[in-house]
C-alpha cells in the first residue's frame, strides 16, 4: 500500500494520515517535515534537498502514506502510489479543524507561536479556492483529474475510525 494524500491544510491529511499508517504498518512523510527549516516558521528548504527526500523516503520504504497540500511533490510520489486520496471537504470544515488543531511541537516551539499563525493560516486556507499555486484547489483538483489510477474524492470530513465521509469513488479507466 502507497498512499498519497492531498488537500487544504484542515483537510484532515495528517489525521487520516497517522490512523492508516498505525492500521497498515506504512511509514508516514508529512511533507510539511521535508519543505520547511526545522525549528523555523515558514522558510523553505532549497528545492533540491527537498526532492531528493521525497525520493529518499520513497526508495527506503516498501510500503507508505505521504501527505501535504504541495501538488508538485505529491506528483513526483503518484508514480509509485497505490491510491490518491483528495480530501476536499470546504472551507467551513477546513477553518473549523484548523481552529481546533491541537499544538503541533514538530512545527512550532510552544503552543503561542503556534496560536499565533492562526490568523494567516485561516487566511492562506481561505485562499485555497482563490489561488493558483501549486498549493492550490486548481493544482489539486488537475493532479486528481489526471491520475489514472485508483483515487477518491472526500468531500465531508473523515471519520478514520473507519467511516470515510462522502467519496467520488474513480477507478483506473
Amino acid at each position: 500500500m502507497r498512499v498519497v494524500i492531498i488537500g487544504n491544510s484542515g483537510s484532515g491529511k495528517s489525521t487520516l494520515a497517522r490512523a492508516l499508517a498505525a492500521r497498515h504498518g506504512l511509514a508516514h512523510l508529512d511533507l510539511d517535515a521535508i519543505v520547511w527549516e526545522a525549528g523555523a516558521v515558514a522558510v523553505e528548504r532549497p528545492r533540491a534537498d527537498v526532492e531528493r527526500d521525497l525520493a529518499r523516503f520513497i526508495d527506503h520504504h516498501d510500503s507508505w502514506v505521504i501527505e501535504g497540500c504541495y501538488a508538485e511533490l505529491a506528483a513526483a510520489a503518484l508514480p509509485r502510489c497505490t491510491e490518491l486520496l483528495f480530501l476536499n471537504p470546504g472551507p467551513e470544515a477546513c477553518l473549523a479543524h484548523n481552529r481546533a488543531r491541537p499544538w503541533e511541537p514538530h512545527k512550532y516551539a510552544t503552543a503561542e507561536a503556534q496560536d499565533s499563525m492562526l490568523e494567516a493560516l485561516q487566511q492562506w486556507v481561505s485562499d485555497y479556492y482563490h489561488r493558483s499555486s501549486a498549493w492550490s484547489y486548481a493544482a489539486h483538483r488537475a493532479l486528481f483529474d489526471g491520475f489514472a489510477g485508483r483515487k477518491s474524492e472526500h468531500t465531508r470530513p473523515l471519520n478514520v475510525e473507519g467511516q470515510r465521509g462522502a467519496a467520488t469513488e474513480r477507478a483506473p479507466e
